[in-house]
């Protein structure tokens, strides 16, 4: 167990502290402005920390501080201490890909563009990455018309050079032959310089700088040279359709979009050079350690930037927040730039409209991350074995039920039930509950109606009769499988109703029941005052927080759909002539009862399918809402 450091040992000054384990081990790697204030925060009473914190004090039998001078000195030592030590409790950033990038190999003899993966090398320059490596060799075949470089791989290369004879890219103009001698080294050094350029974003000079000697082959009447040309400048022109411009042609920008849980998070950066797309990168975020948004757009942006990217320093980064040490990054990225660098959160205009952009991008890619997890056969075996033997089932949940709440001040209440059975959603087990006999807000109280009614149903079933809920009125048998986790959104309280209500009906030694608590991700079992410890990260926890999730959608579209209906009828009901169809028909026609609210006598006599005499009753009714 760690003990406090001597007080008066810890000097107040910036730095970089590491907490290690019984072996030795890193496994916490933070910075502070203060090493003696931001250590003391570590030991306090347990039950103040958020719970990873709580547990990575536990593990640590030590912690040890390296004093700088400055804060940006410990930006960069956290940066390089992570990276070296890869501590279990600091959040890490996984990729989904290894993301292919376009290469130049610029310390040659006669330099190579070619496809590349991985480690960076020296001598050579990177662009990108992409998103798919056909997307390149597409644009490299289209640019190799324009600057004819080499592609071939150096053995190639070495062969063709002893042959004396080119391949088969040098006869259809997509080499320059250098192997051969075909090429003078200057104008080599110009095709490459050429394609860097274009690489770089620098289109417009490119494009004007081909035209520019189209026109003097031309107007010297070397037509055949001016027709290569302009086969040139349309292979240019055509590449660069690929490249979307989103913003002025001086912008050179970073944006970082972010759709994250409890747990992970989803980061898309689009590189954005001269105003357009020239590459992205998408990545994973495991967030093992306690994050608000802004301290993870921190650990973000020394990720991205603790080495040099392939594209260099931007002179602007958008972000969703800034971060909490928003000031230190400023001045560290405007070092490592050489000028000044801007962190900003876009507020209005293009530049709003592209960050959205990049956003809906990381909400996809999360959606599809998580997607492929759930589908995954493999993870969902193990979720369920985990949960088995974490909540000490005595089989592994085949079909677990999740039960959630939702409401606006007491009104519209509602339950939702949500069904995983084999780990994946049974939709059309999904049910919705109509909260009858709760007067107020009340959740648990709602709560242990929702249950009984479903539990009711359950035995009812049993005994061939007929459930006590409108579903199962209508479609007997829908509640005659019991399951084998019934999970409930909440803490101990709501675990305490459950538990209640299956012990009533008698159902405590066929039904385990658990809950889990949104804020800090706590499973809750009977007869355990401390929530049982499953790990971040793996498949249960998983499988709990996305049927937690799913229950809590359903329960809130539900209550939307009631509330809904609610204010229609509160305001066009009960008009004569006025039916369900003509209603509905009249809502979409003015975009809504606030629509129909406002529109005057005119604008309602105009819509030519109402009756006059409809159109004025209706005008009656809202105008004599108003004036209530």
């Amino acid at each position: 167990m760690i003990e406090r450091p001597p007080a008066g040992s810890v000097p107040d000054a910036p730095g970089s502290y590491q907490f290690k384990d019984a072996h030795g081990r890193v496994i916490y790697v933070g910075k502070a402005s203060s090493l003696r204030s931001r250590l003391s925060n570590y030991f306090q009473d347990k039950r103040n920390l958020h719970p990873r914190t709580a547990a990575m004090v536990a593990a640590a039998e030590s912690v040890e501080w390296i004093e700088v001078r400055n804060e940006v000195e410990a930006l960069m030592l956290e940066y390089n201490l992570i990276k070296q030590h890869r501590p279990r409790f600091n959040i890490r950033l996984r990729d989904d890909k290894s993301y292919p990038y376009l290469a130049i190999t610029v310390d040659d003899e006669w330099p190579r563009a070619t496809v590349m993966r991985g480690r960076k090398r020296r001598g050579t320059r990177y662009f990108g990455p992409y998103a798919h490596a056909y997307a390149i060799r597409e644009t490299l075949d289209l640019l190799l018309r324009t600057f004819p470089v080499r592609t071939c791989p150096p053995s190639k290369f070495n062969e063709h050079n002893r042959l004396g004879r080119p391949c088969l890219l040098f006869h259809i103009e997509k080499c320059s032959g250098p192997c051969v001698g075909s090429v003078g080294v200057e104008e080599y050094a110009a095709h490459v310089a050429g394609l860097t350029n274009f690489l770089d974003g620098k289109t417009d000079e490119v494009e004007t700088a081909i035209a520019e000697r189209m026109s003097e082959a031309s107007v010297a009447q070397e037509y055949e040279l001016a027709a290569r040309l302009r086969d040139r400048l349309t292979a240019v022109r055509r590449a660069m359709e690929r490249q979307q411009i989103v913003a002025d042609r001086s912008e050179d920008v970073d944006v970082i979009g972010i759709a994250q849980d409890e747990l992970e998070a989803s980061v898309q950066v689009f590189y954005v050079r001269h105003g357009r797309v020239v590459g992205r990168r998408g990545f994973i975020v495991d967030k093992v350690e306690p994050l608000e948004e802004a301290e993870l757009i921190d650990r973000i942006l020394e990720e991205l930037y603790g080495e040099e990217p392939a594209m260099g320093y931007p002179k602007s980064v958008l972000v969703p927040v800034l971060g909490v040490d928003h000031a230190i990054h400023v001045e560290w990225l405007s070092a490592l730039r050489g000028s000044n660098v801007d962190v900003r959160v876009p507020q209005r205009g293009d530049k709003r409209t592209l960050h959205e952009t990049v956003t809906m991008n990381a909400r996809e890619e999360f959606a599809r991350h998580r997607m492929r997890r759930a589908s995954d056969h493999n993870s969902r075996s193990r979720a369920l074995t985990e949960l088995q033997h974490h909540l000490e089932l005595p089989e592994a949940p085949l079909r677990i039920e999740c039960y959630d709440m939702a409401h606006l001040q007491g009104t519209d209440y509602v339950g939702s039930m949500v069904v995983l059975e084999d780990g994946l959603p049974a939709k059309r087990e999904y049910r919705r509950f109509k909260v009858r006999d709760v007067a107020g807000n009340d959740d648990y109280a709602a709560m242990r109606e929702v249950l009984s009614r479903r539990l009711r149903a359950y035995l009812d079933a049993q005994n061939d009769g007929v459930g006590d809920t409108e579903t199962a009125a209508k479609k007997p048998g829908r509640f005659s499988y019991p399951p084998q986790l019934l999970l409930v959104d909440g803490g101990k309280g709501q675990l305490s109703v459950a538990i209640d209500v299956v012990r009533e009906l008698g159902l405590e030694d066929e039904i385990p029941v658990a809950a889990l608590a949104k804020r800090f991700e706590e499973v809750f079992v009977p007869g355990r005052s401390t929530p049982v410890s499953i790990p971040r990260g793996s498949e249960a926890m998983f499988m709990l927080q996305r049927i937690r999730d799913e229950a809590h959608r359903f329960a809130n579209s539900f209550h939307r759909e009631l509330r809904d209906k609610r204010m229609k009828r509160g305001l066009l009901d009960g008009i004569p002539g006025l039916g369900e169809a003509r209603k509905a028909k009249l809502i979409k026609e003015f975009g809504g009862v606030k629509g129909v609210k406002e529109a005057g006598i005119d604008a309602l006599l105009a819509v030519s399918w109402l009756p006059e005499a409809v159109a004025r009753a209706v005008h009656e009714k809202v105008a004599g809402s108003d004036e209530r």
